[in-house]
């Protein structure tokens, strides 16, 4: 995993760990509705872009071989 996922991915955790603590304060329909609208999928948002970051690195690793 490269600098970029990793970072993406440690970060969305930690947001997830964050959340889980706020949830045992934040338990009501607005939480929920909070949940539901940025958080639920959120964790496969990060995993298609971690996929695309590494795509992309590749790409961007092959155009700077090809150029010299």
């Amino acid at each position: 995993m490269t600098g970029a996922q990793n970072k993406l991915v440690l970060l969305t955790r930690e947001l997830m760990n964050a959340w889980g603590e706020t949830k045992q304060h934040w338990s009501d329909a607005k939480s929920r509705e909070f949940e539901k609208r940025f958080l639920d999928d959120l964790t496969t948002g990060v995993n298609a872009a971690a996929t695309n970051i590494e795509s992309l690195e590749q790409i961007l690793r092959k155009i700077h071989t090809d150029c010299e």
